[in-house]
């Protein structure tokens, strides 16, 4: 707190205001603090990694468009104030830039009476969600299911993006943004049995259905998960007609010796042209769907012996120890640690592990800690260094960190990540005694605590100290892509800020 008294220390009522002033800043969830962007941190996620769609329902209806946004809001920590989940008092809004529309792009809306018995209104899906909306408050998160998003962006409705980024922003009570992210929404049609060569139209895979009571294949569209439960769905089915995942899996199970490897699984599972499995367990350690999942026979197998397929799926302890796994029982995709932060928020969604082979999954790691990878770096959420382990025991170090930014008050920075600069502001405690803007400096520093830039902020008509960097060094060059450091000291008030330059 000596670093925030004032200079003029006989000036008791004007200290003990600045003092609130600055306590204020630093605890409040409304206000000036919750108006800054740099007070909370937004991570959000698909829950799958990829979810898949039929192109056109006309025919054969195994799933519809279907997509999950799952998001967590953090409040920053600041010195010994620890961060925290926030589910109260905000609004966390989403959106898919560029795709607007589905209608026109896929048939679904022509055949959902006849396959779900509701007649959806244009674009909207089987939930009630758009496009655009909101994530709905659960307990210790956010979520917006049933986004009935296609592969098909506007400007290429014809040409599929199987990996297309959501907008996600966070806002307050007024209604100012305070964080946002950019996750992937992945969806794709790919896993269409005839576009794979397998079969020669959809029609002839009805033709080839077993002849049960009930089934009728001239009378299409036939919804697949009305006779056959699928969990995915939520659609109990027929119970002798078994789980559609049994199904299918004993069906094509000659595949394993066909076209075994990942390839096979690529025939329904998108694909060859999407390839869904992208995470660091396929790129950096090789591992293929087989490896968790077994082969088609065990797949099938696992569910006649009492597996729910999706609900009861491979856990990440299975290869590692319990410190590194979920709880017993539980799936990676619900599974909560640290603080209460889900696991896919720190390491990616599950075949999508942080860092993937699309750079759009890693955009969010990036403008956070500055590179792509699981997202491992503290200050993020703490603002500072931790001295006690975090996640699975991990302990960081930083010491450039500890003595430019930890014992500093916050500044806030805008736009964040940094792109093209970003402009630094600070509330001013100016007294007829105490000094003026023109006191004081700025200074930035790079990872390793080398002075890059000295700037004179200028204090503006709202009260505030306020100064451009235009993620250039003194002798004009531009830094290259990581974090710095920014520190402002006037007199005996000081701020410091760690930040992002993306690109």
């Amino acid at each position: 707190m000596d670093r925030l008294r004032p200079r003029c220390s006989h000036e008791v009522r004007s200290a003990r205001m600045l003092i609130v002033s600055w306590l204020t800043l630093l605890v409040l969830v409304s206000g000036v603090a919750l108006a800054q962007p740099s007070t909370h941190v937004a991570l959000a996620w698909n829950d799958l990694g990829m979810h898949c769609m039929n192109h056109w329902f006309h025919t054969i209806a195994v799933l519809p468009p279907y997509n999950n946004l799952v998001g967590q809001v953090i409040l920053r920590g600041y010195g010994t104030i620890p961060p925290h989940v926030v589910t109260s008092g905000l609004t966390v809004e989403y959106s898919i830039p560029g795709n607007t529309y589905s209608t026109g792009k896929t048939d679904f809306w022509d055949y959902d009476v006849q396959l779900f018995g509701i007649d959806l209104p244009l674009n909207i899906g089987l939930t009630g969600k758009g496009l655009t909306g909101v994530l709905d408050p659960v307990s210790g998160h956010y979520i917006a299911s049933g986004i009935p998003i296609t592969p098909y962006p506007d400007a290429t409705p014809t040409t599929a993006d199987p990996y297309q980024q959501a907008l996600v922003i966070v806002r307050d009570a007024g209604g100012t943004e305070v964080c946002r992210s950019v996750p992937v929404i992945p969806v794709s049609v790919e896993m269409n049995c005839v576009s794979s060569g397998c079969h020669a139209s959809e029609t002839a895979i009805l033709g080839q259905h077993e002849q049960v009571p009930g089934f009728n294949p001239n009378n299409p569209p036939i919804l697949c998960a009305g006779c056959h439960a699928d969990p995915i769905l939520g659609t109990t089915g027929i119970p002798e007609a078994g789980y559609f995942s049994l199904r299918m899996h004993a069906q094509h199970e000659f595949i394993d010796q066909e076209i075994p490897g990942i390839a096979g699984c690529y025939k329904c599972h998108p694909g060859p042209q999407t390839q869904c499995l992208r995470g660091t367990m396929n790129n950096d350690f090789g591992l293929i769907c087989q490896d968790c999942h077994g082969t088609m026979g065990n797949m099938a197998l696992t569910i006649e012996g009492g597996r729910i397929p999706w609900m009861q799926e491979p856990a990440c302890r299975s290869c590692h120890t319990a410190p590194y796994g979920e709880p017993q029982g539980q799936l990676f995709r619900n599974s909560q640690g640290h603080g209460g932060v889900f696991c896919s928020g720190c390491h990616g969604s599950p075949h999508a592990e942080f860092p993937s082979r699309v750079a759009r999954d890693n955009a969010n790691a990036i403008a956070l800690q500055g590179h792509a990878g699981i997202l491992r770096d503290c200050r993020v959420c703490h603002g500072s260094t931790p001295s006690a382990p975090g996640p699975h025991g991990y302990v960081p170090t930083d010491v450039v960190e500890s003595e430019i930014v930890a014992t500093s008050a916050p500044l806030r920075i805008y736009p964040s990540p940094v792109v093209d600069g970003c402009t630094i502001e600070f509330a001013a405690a100016v007294t007829p005694d105490c000094g003026t803007p023109d006191s004081g400096r700025l200074l930035v520093f790079d990872s390793q605590g080398r002075t890059l830039r000295l700037l004179r902020p200028q204090l503006a008509g709202d009260g505030h100290w306020r100064v451009r960097w235009d993620a250039c060094r003194a002798d004009g060059r531009r830094v290259a892509p990581g974090i710095y450091f920014v520190r402002w000291d006037e007199n005996d008030r000081s701020g410091a800020a760690r930040l992002i330059v993306a690109r």
